[in-house]
């Protein structure tokens, strides 16, 4: 087992994965509320998909961030035929009522070695951890609460979040973030060597990384595992 000094994690298919059911009862929400076109549950399913995955790409060509409340309302938009009339909605209310809808239906732990894995990396008392999100639908101030529920945040010494400081992976001011919050008095003459940025996607995580000098693992979107980092 090599140990790094740092880990530096990824969140989304990566350490925790959607409650298909949110998904679901999101779309059973939008399909009630906003759908003067009259679309159907599953059209409205793949717009979300589609406008999850358009901003993603968005966010990462770009180093920047689109918030939650402007991908509802391109949602909104494109389910009633790209219409923009937007005035009477409330967006704040909108975002609260996804939040309540959300906890409701928790996003689960990636797999049954993610805690463990992180417990057994703090457990060493040789490394520090942390996470660097991407967000999209959710932002990080319900994430906190998610990785509270879940009881990963006890694992963490710190969480980055794109809403919250207007940068996405692979941003390598982003990346420049997390280094400069690492706790240098728990690591003396840190080399960039000795930090490891763990996720599943081959360029916002991976390239992010190696751009900025620092090692990386893509895990879950091929044969790796988180477990990988113990074995």
């Amino acid at each position: 087992m090599l140990f790094y000094k740092h880990y530096s994690f990824d969140l989304w298919l990566t350490l925790i994965k959607s409650n298909p059911a949110f998904k679901i009862e999101r779309a059973k929400y939008f399909h009630a509320h906003f759908n003067a076109s009259n679309k159907t549950i599953e059209e409205i399913s793949v717009i979300f998909r589609q406008v999850d995955l358009m901003v993603n790409h968005i966010n990462e060509r770009t180093g920047k961030n689109i918030d939650a409340e402007e991908m509802y309302l391109m949602v909104i938009s494109i389910i009633n035929d790209f219409s923009t009339a937007f005035q009477d909605i409330d967006i704040d209310g909108l975002y609260d009522e996804m939040e309540v809808l959300l906890l409701k239906h928790m996003p689960v732990v990636y797999c049954s070695d993610s805690i463990h894995v992180l417990y057994k990396l703090k457990e060493s008392g040789l490394s520090t951890t942390s996470l660097l999100s991407n967000t999209g639908f959710i932002k990080g101030k319900t994430l906190r609460k998610i990785l509270n529920h879940l009881e990963l945040d006890v694992l963490l010494d710190f969480q980055l979040y794109s809403d919250e400081v207007r940068m996405s992976k692979p941003n390598l001011k982003f990346f420049q973030m997390m280094l400069d919050q690492i706790d240098k008095t728990k690591h003396a003459d840190l080399n960039l060597s000795e930090i490891i940025h763990i996720g599943d996607n081959p360029f916002a995580d991976v390239k992010g990384a190696e751009a900025i000098g620092i090692k990386s693992l893509l895990i879950n979107s091929n044969h790796l595992t988180i477990a990988h980092l113990i074995s």
